[in-house]
């Protein structure tokens, strides 16, 4: 009896410690003391970007989005194509979509000049995610730190990984389920939309074939989409706030205004339609999911301790 009360003990003490390893890989203060105005100066370069054009906001926090749900946050979606990999800017979720990389650039210098390679990209990711979405008036969360960046990227995994805009709610659950997102998860992220821009070719067969939509809306933004031309004219996704982060997304999807096919399953006779309406009524609850959300997204298989490297440039691999 005694040696099963030491044996219990022992596992247990065990599965503490590697439970205490896991919770301790990303800490708050990790740059503390080895880069303590690392938060600041990401704060800062943030502010001004947005400042000097308000889609860059939500270009920054679709970044940080589109490179965790590739193989983790590890900045893969930084990198350049080499002789070795192709990487993650050319798959079709991100071919001449995602922007932000210049800001990136001049945190990531701004970093090195002053402590040189002690900043992840990842992390810089990380952060400007959430400094964006406070800079257009959404809530804060405390951001784990001490990722550490890939040494290769991948094309089709971003082709694979990222959900698309003409996916079925079906599709979206299953698609944000093999990241470990639940079903209100997937909704509340989602909410990012009520900031940035979709293209044309995203959003046409919505606007002219689907039945669920509000005329005047469909109206008025098949003036910037043509049902022949224009795959690159912008719409806003959020038709009534875009530069604010706040909850009127969910508002408009109950008044069947989604610009995306994928947004308005959120709201289509389906299961997730209370989780919208609960959104739509209340943005403090909004608020509160979306950040939890938003660190449960920054813990997708973080590259810690020895992993990885911390790249001086976030294009290229050392």
């Amino acid at each position: 009896m005694a040696f099963h009360s030491r044996y219990n003990v022992f596992c247990f003490s065990i599965l503490f410690s590697l439970l205490a390893v896991a919770s301790a890989q990303l800490s708050s203060g990790f740059y503390g003391k080895t880069c303590p105005n690392a938060l600041s100066t990401i704060k800062s370069a943030v502010k001004s970007a947005v400042a000097n054009e308000h889609r860059m906001g939500a270009s920054l926090l679709r970044l940080h989005f589109h490179d965790c749900f590739v193989n983790g946050c590890d900045a893969s979606v930084l990198l350049d194509d080499t002789s070795s990999f192709t990487g993650e800017k050319s798959a079709g979720a991100n071919v001449n979509s995602l922007r932000g990389f210049d800001v990136i650039d001049d945190i990531k210098s701004q970093l090195e000049t002053a402590c040189p390679g002690t900043v992840s990209c990842a992390d810089i990711l990380a952060v400007a995610a959430r400094d964006s979405v406070v800079a257009l008036g959404g809530p804060s969360w405390t951001v784990g730190l001490g990722r550490r960046d890939s040494t290769t990227a991948s094309k089709d995994a971003a082709t694979n990984d990222i959900p698309s805009p003409l996916m079925d709610l079906s599709d979206l659950i299953t698609s944000f389920s093999n990241k470990g997102f639940t079903a209100q998860e997937m909704v509340v992220l989602s909410g990012a939309h009520t900031t940035g821009q979709a293209k044309c070719q995203f959003f046409r067969g919505r606007i002219y074939n689907e039945t669920n939509i509000d005329s005047d809306f469909a109206t008025s933004v098949k003036s910037n989409c043509p049902s022949t031309d224009g795959d690159s004219n912008l719409s806003p996704l959020d038709v009534t706030t875009n530069v604010l982060f706040d909850n009127a997304y969910f508002k408009n999807l109950v008044n069947n205004k989604g610009l995306l096919h994928s947004d308005q399953q959120l709201f289509s006779g389906g299961s997730t339609d209370s989780q919208v309406t609960t959104y739509s009524t209340s943005s403090s609850t909004f608020y509160a999911d979306f950040a939890s959300a938003m660190v449960k997204m920054g813990n997708l298989s973080p590259l810690t301790g020895s992993s990885g490297q911390i790249r001086t440039n976030c294009r290229s691999v050392n």
